[in-house]
């Protein structure tokens, strides 16, 4: 037997689709859909909540939630940045660097881009509007300079950094897991501190193997899906355990 709040989730997103709650458009409130439905508010908000899930709405608090289209999910097949995920989906999308500084490099790092003194870069990117990734991303030194030049408000650093020095970002290594809301990670996306985020960490070359960057993603619960497509015979997803004895806080996102 199928819920009720399935139910109402499944005509709730007919009616998205079908466009007759526009993008960048308020859903009806809690009350209006309970009303409609002759559903409890508790029922109601099961169902927004597996829109949200979706990436059909948005999720900001204090606010009602916000249309933001069809499912937004990236695939993993081909190695693309934010902005043109983005703009492959017709999304509208921003960025911000909220700030940057130059640093000598942790061992991780030197590790993964050399001994040479690193540009750190936190950035805040929005689709439609609406804060949906934190970017915490470590530049090698021999591209620190070309990255510092652009404008805080670059909407696409791949697409910059190739107009402004030929570099192509070619090869990627991309780990998943889930973590809390921080202080920060809290205040820039809007949501309470300790929800859950999306994160993705990743380390990116050129076609001859230098190290680019290296990139910790944290993405707000329900802005966007990962999709992953394999087969008996190519498989791009490795399942790793994680040991949270050691590394209390942290637990793999289930895919």
């Amino acid at each position: 037997m199928v819920a009720r709040y399935e139910l109402i989730a499944d005509e709730l997103r007919e009616e998205i689709l079908a466009g007759a709650h526009p993008v960048g458009s308020q859903l009806p409130s809690e009350a209006e859909l309970a009303k409609r439905h002759g559903a409890a508010r508790g029922t109601v908000r099961q169902a927004v909540a597996v829109l949200v899930a979706e990436g059909l709405v948005g999720s900001r608090q204090g606010a009602r939630r916000i249309v933001l289209g069809a499912a937004r999910s990236q695939s993993f097949a081909e190695l693309h940045s934010f902005a043109q995920w983005a703009r492959a989906g017709g999304h509208r999308f921003g960025g911000q660097v909220i700030e940057q500084r130059r640093r000598r490099p942790s061992a991780a790092e030197s590790a993964r881009l050399g001994d040479g003194e690193v540009l750190e870069v936190l950035r805040l990117r929005t689709l439609e509007g609406e804060p949906v990734l934190v970017e915490r991303t470590v530049y090698a030194e021999w591209v620190a300079p070309a990255v510092e030049r652009l404008p805080a408000d670059c909407e696409s650093v791949t697409e910059a950094l190739y107009d402004a020095i030929g570099l192509v970002f070619a090869y990627g290594e991309h780990l998943i897991d889930a973590v809390a809301a921080g202080v920060q990670d809290a205040r820039l996306l809007g949501v309470r501190r300790g929800s859950p985020l999306l994160r993705q960490r990743r380390t990116t070359t050129t076609h001859e193997g230098r190290p680019v960057e290296t990139s910790d993603d944290r993405y707000r619960a329900g802005s966007v899906a990962f999709s992953i497509r394999n087969s008996i015979g190519a498989n791009p997803l490795v399942r790793q355990a994680i040991d949270l004895r050691s590394r209390p806080g942290e637990h793999m996102f289930d895919l």
